[in-house]
């Protein structure tokens, strides 16, 4: 199976890397710049669970020559449309697309632009940054890959992509639940970043404030009232366990998106905050915290745009 891995940052440079260690038939579609700077030093990462130098398979935009098997979308949600322009050429019609990006617009997006066939639900765990110098580095040891037709049925298709990703050195799952991961990593996701970004500080620092736990579970009461009426509810006891997440006074847990705000960067305020306080005002679900969160990070978006 041949597999196009959409961008070498943190998440699909970590994922995709692991594979061409692992011998698969990867290549990687980069922006000229990342390619130049593979192509000089390498494809670097820096990890508890081994680090490596790779010289991996790259294209960039107008070199791809057609279609791939599948193709592993690792971009930032605000990136998702520029992407999806990237890789018509390399997406054919038996040709899987499977995004591993945050929120669910990218359901919609794909499914509009190549139809639902080419979709194949996606969800990945992993702590990674990119350094100065341009090498991944892991932040833990958690690694996890999880993938799915998206009704929950079985398919020759995702147990040959199965095939591709197991033994590469990651956790590597084939679900029929992959439609209910993907809310369930929206609605932790969207209840870290709310948290930490709007009080600029971890899990841990703002569950030692005074109020700071009230505020946290009352983040996730309204993020799970969304879910519940706009989306698939969680599976049975996944809320309290981000319940007791949130609620830890000796945790340093923060997400991407309070790592990136922290360095200035741009941050996926729209399509994992503001894009679920709209699906809950269509159903009529209030969300005065989450809402105030999502103005607050438009702001800073606005001023980093």
């Amino acid at each position: 199976m041949r597999l196009l891995v959409v961008g070498a940052g943190a998440t699909g440079g970590y994922f995709g890397g692991r594979l061409v260690q692992a011998g698969r038939d990867v290549t990687f579609l980069l922006r000229p710049a990342r390619a130049k700077a593979i192509a000089a030093d390498g494809l670097q990462i820096v990890s508890p669970n081994g680090d490596v130098v790779l010289h991996p398979q790259v294209v960039t935009t107008g070199q791809i020559a057609g279609p791939y098997d599948a193709v592993l979308l690792t971009v930032k949600a605000f990136a998702l449309e520029a992407a999806l322009a990237d890789i018509a050429p390399a997406v054919g019609p038996g040709t899987m697309i499977v995004p591993v990006l945050n929120g669910m617009r990218q359901v919609d997006a794909i499914t509009a632009r190549f139809g639902a066939k080419a979709l194949v639900g996606g969800v990945c765990k992993v702590a990674t940054t990119l350094d100065p110098q341009g090498r991944i580095v892991q932040l833990n040891k958690m690694q996890e890959m999880a993938y799915g037709e998206m009704d929950g049925t079985s398919s020759a298709r995702t147990e040959a992509l199965h095939a591709l990703m197991d033994g590469a050195g990651f956790l590597s799952r084939l679900t029929p639940h992959i439609a209910r991961e993907m809310w369930e990593k929206w609605i932790l996701l969207a209840t870290l970043g709310a948290i930490t970004c709007t009080m600029r500080g971890n899990i841990g620092e703002v569950a030692s404030a005074p109020g700071g736990v009230a505020f946290a579970t009352g983040i996730l009461d309204e993020v799970l009232a969304i879910v519940n009426a706009a989306g698939i509810p969680p599976s049975e006891g996944y809320a309290e366990t981000v319940r007791s997440l949130i609620s830890q006074k000796n945790s340093q847990q923060s997400p991407s998106m309070y790592r990136d705000l922290s360095a200035g960067l741009p941050i996926e305020a729209e399509q994992i905050v503001g894009d679920l306080v709209a699906r809950g005002a269509a159903k009529g679900v209030a969300a005065p915290l989450l809402s105030a969160a999502f103005v607050h990070l438009s702001v800073y978006q606005a001023k980093h745009r």
